[in-house]
């Protein structure tokens, strides 16, 4: 993939990244997986959860993991609700399944395996709301 600028990132895979894995995704409303899933959900976007704990979310299959998601489903871009510390394993398997990139959203951030996920010709987002980031470039007329 030929280089991207940071301030185009964001604009590009909310562009051209339409089918989101979303680890860590409950279907519990109350919490910001569910509500950021939901609204994208809502604007087009394939939601595919990633969470062992459920069956179902949001009207789709969940699966425990992302390599078991990318046996079934065509993963674009993974968006992860999970603790900083947590990301560089499935950032691992980001890598391992082909997704173009990986969204850690806001709070979490882990630059070293970010850095890998870039090694690897992944577009990373730290600490950025999906649903904020989508509203803004909705509002402003570049969505």
């Amino acid at each position: 993939m030929k280089s991207i600028a940071p301030a185009d990132r964001i604009p590009h895979i909310l562009k051209n990244y339409r089918t989101i894995a979303v680890v860590g995704l409950s279907h519990k409303p109350h919490r910001a997986s569910f509500d950021v899933s939901r609204y994208m959900q809502g604007h087009g976007y394939r939601i595919i959860p990633i969470n062992p704990n459920e069956i179902e979310v949001l009207g789709e299959k969940a699966y425990a993991t992302l390599t078991a998601a990318a046996q079934h489903e065509k993963i674009d871009l993974v968006n992860c609700f999970r603790n900083s510390e947590d990301i560089p394993p499935i950032v691992d398997e980001a890598i391992a399944i082909g997704a173009k990139a990986v969204w850690m959203q806001l709070g979490i951030s882990n630059p070293e395996a970010a850095a890998r996920a870039e090694e690897a010709g992944l577009l990373t987002v730290q600490d950025h709301c999906l649903k904020i980031d989508h509203r803004v470039l909705l509002s402003s007329g570049v969505l």
